[in-house]
């Protein structure tokens, strides 16, 4: 069964890997629109460019807190710039709750957002199953890699890909990942937990034509987090 509502973390590293790529964002929107009859809650992440920022202030010696509102204004910033990207089919103001999250959808078929309010040791993922549950949606993680595997595949070029895994076993291994502001993992500790909890089947991509095939329910190359 299709369904009519999505979360899509989108990873800052799609947004702008070095530059903004235009490219990307473009196939991004045609694959959006290629699917009207399907709501979309997009949370964007930071990316390379919040790291920079907070990498910055850890040197200097600002405190944790400081160092994600850092991080925190990069994934508005760049929730404001696909708003504006997408024009009348998205949502003009950036949401800071999960209930105008939720008000916003009904008015526009994209709504973007990026990190809601301040919480200690959480990311734009964490954000993401929030919503996701909140709403009673699945939710894709759209990232730099194909899915889990069972080592860095960066670093290792055995490791294997996990095709699927339970809540409870990937919760496992995020939570054994010591946190710090602007980390880099496929899914945090704090989405990893909440979507163990409110039972949330998740998805983790590489790309835009694995979305579309798990859109049209068909096969797809990634992980799903499920049961």
């Amino acid at each position: 069964m299709k369904r009519k509502l999505w979360v899509i973390s989108l990873g800052g590293s799609k947004i702008v890997p070095d530059d903004v790529d235009d490219k990307f964002l473009e196939r991004f929107k045609n694959l959006i629109e290629s699917h009207p009859s399907i709501k979309f809650a997009v949370v964007t992440g930071g990316g390379a460019t919040a790291r920079k920022y907070i990498y910055a202030l850890r040197k200097l010696g600002k405190r944790t807190k400081s160092q994600s509102m850092a991080g925190i204004a990069i994934t508005r910033m760049h929730a404001g710039f696909l708003a504006r990207l997408f024009g009348k089919k998205a949502n003009e103001e950036i949401p800071l709750n999960m209930k105008k999250v939720k008000n916003l959808l009904n008015k526009n078929q994209i709504v973007f957002t990026g990190a809601l309010q301040y919480k200690e040791k959480n990311t734009s993922d964490g954000t993401s199953a929030k919503i996701a549950g909140y709403l009673g949606a699945p939710f894709i993680n759209l990232t730099n890699v194909e899915g889990l595997y069972t080592s860095n595949p960066k670093e290792n070029k055995n490791a294997k890909l996990i095709s699927k895994i339970t809540w409870k076993k990937f919760n496992k291994i995020a939570s054994k990942i010591k946190y710090s502001a602007g980390q880099h993992f496929v899914l945090d500790q704090s989405a990893a937990k909440i979507i163990m909890e409110q039972k949330i089947s998740t998805y983790i991509v590489g790309s835009l034509k694995e979305i579309n095939n798990i859109l049209k329910s068909r096969k797809f190359h990634g992980t799903l987090i499920e049961g």
